[in-house]
């Protein structure tokens, strides 16, 4: 079992290209099944972005390849949304 106290300083990899995606900056817990559904990363941005805001990147439980004991592997190619900067 993992708490969510250990996932939230560890950093998230894409298993694909090795890119760093971020640190995680919030967790989506399921209060009546007591049970996570997913993390956000902030999204990379690129240029100047006006009064800081940021958006995030969310990647579902069921997304996340492996947990390591720093890191949290995903497969960018899996994530649902389309808030990842390719280079």
């Amino acid at each position: 079992m993992i708490k969510t106290s250990e996932l939230k300083n560890k950093e998230v990899i894409d298993v694909n290209s090795g890119k760093r995606l971020g640190i995680i900056s919030d967790i989506d817990i399921d209060l009546v099944e007591g049970r996570i559904k997913g993390i956000s990363v902030p999204k990379e941005e690129k240029g100047f972005k006006i009064f800081g805001a940021k958006e995030d990147v969310y990647i579902a439980w069921d997304e996340i390849s492996r947990i390591g004991h720093d890191v949290i592997l995903v497969d960018a190619s899996r994530i649902n949304n389309h808030m990842i900067n390719e280079d």
